[in-house]
């Protein structure tokens, strides 16, 4: 088969190799589609601490089962699926308590397992036993079911930061996930509710219109600080989501966010400038809570296919560009470049 391995920091490489082979407790699935995600970027420039190369990078990923191992019953050779890429080991102290994104032992696919640029991927039997293979409705293109993957994210992150009717939830980054949260948090809310979306770069709020959130705000041009206030009577935002990888937009978050709300730190932070600075009498005096989210869990990525399917979110045109596998290499550089919202590699 074909994959694109990473095998050293900027070098990846489009080889020929066998087919995986299918576990007697895993599936082996055809590769239909695989989104590109901004940690693949960071994983291309950089490496990781968990990818020991050679290795199939790829974790947004849905395709069609074409071997069932002997030892599992649920699923069958043709069906429609997507695999939520955290897979938890199902047996430690978070676990047993059902937090499986927090697992000590995660061992997502395209870091511990190969992934999805490929033509196939084998799905170890670890993600079979712990739920992580999920079906895909009929119709949910599989680029689409790939997306379901950073949606899950969201919906977790959204979890996490109590998000409810009538709250004025502001998101500082107006990119594919930006997006998603709004789209998600107008989905959840009632009537009074609205929705802010910011981002320093014209371009990419010109292009996040199509999430329609309520107020758009050029942080590169208006005062952030002014509108909120202006936008809230004064109060604040309930619920601030940086779904950026800005220390400066954390900091700035204490500023903008309402008594007894809730920061949501969504975006990482690059190695070596991860730490911030804290006015912790802005947090002791207005009682806010700040909640930082990574990734989701099995059931997260579920419920994420189902908001699709069901139209709750709509995510087909957030899709900017389909690639071939060939084309790896530069859809990381078309995804990095801004112009662009997801970029899916497709069979």
């Amino acid at each position: 088969m074909k994959a694109v391995v990473f095998e050293d920091i900027e070098t990846m490489v489009l080889k020929e190799g066998p087919t995986p082979k299918c576990d007697d407790k895993g599936l082996l699935m055809k590769v239909k589609a695989c989104a590109i995600c901004g940690t693949d970027i960071k994983i291309y420039h950089n490496g990781h601490r968990h990818i020991v190369p050679p290795r199939i990078t790829g974790h947004e990923v849905s395709g069609e089962v074409v071997e069932v191992g002997q030892d599992v019953g649920e699923f069958v050779v043709g069906q429609r699926v997507a695999v939520a890429p955290a897979v938890p080991c199902g047996d430690c102290y978070y676990c047993k308590k059902g937090i499986f994104g927090m697992c000590d032992r995660l061992a997502p696919i395209g870091y511990h397992f190969d992934g999805g640029f490929a033509e196939y991927m084998a799905v170890p039997p670890i993600a079979v036993r712990m739920n992580c293979v999920n079906p895909v409705p009929e119709n949910v293109s599989f680029p689409e079911a790939a997306i379901a993957e950073p949606l899950a994210c969201a919906v977790n992150g959204q979890k996490l930061s109590r998000v409810e009717s009538g709250d004025v939830v502001l998101v500082i980054g107006a990119g594919p996930l930006g997006c998603m949260h709004i789209r998600l948090a107008k989905s959840r809310q009632g009537r009074d509710a609205k929705t802010i979306l910011v981002d320093i770069s014209s371009q990419r709020l010109e292009m996040a219109k199509i999430a329609e959130a309520d107020v758009y705000v050029d942080s590169a041009k208006q005062n952030l600080e002014k509108v909120v206030m202006a936008e809230t009577e004064g109060r604040g935002a309930d619920i601030v989501i940086t779904a950026c990888s800005s220390g400066e937009a954390q900091e700035q978050a204490m500023g903008l966010v309402a008594k007894r709300g809730n920061i949501n730190f969504f975006g990482g932070l690059p190695k070596g400038r991860s730490k911030i600075t804290i006015d912790s009498n802005l947090l002791h005096y207005r009682e806010f809570s700040i909640t930082g989210t990574h990734g989701s869990s099995p059931d997260d990525n579920k419920t994420a296919l189902d908001l699709i399917s069901r139209g709750t979110i709509e995510v087909k045109d957030l899709i900017s560009e389909t690639i071939p596998l060939e084309r790896v290499v530069e859809g990381i550089g078309m995804a990095e470049s801004g112009r662009y919202m997801k970029i899916v590699v497709v069979a």
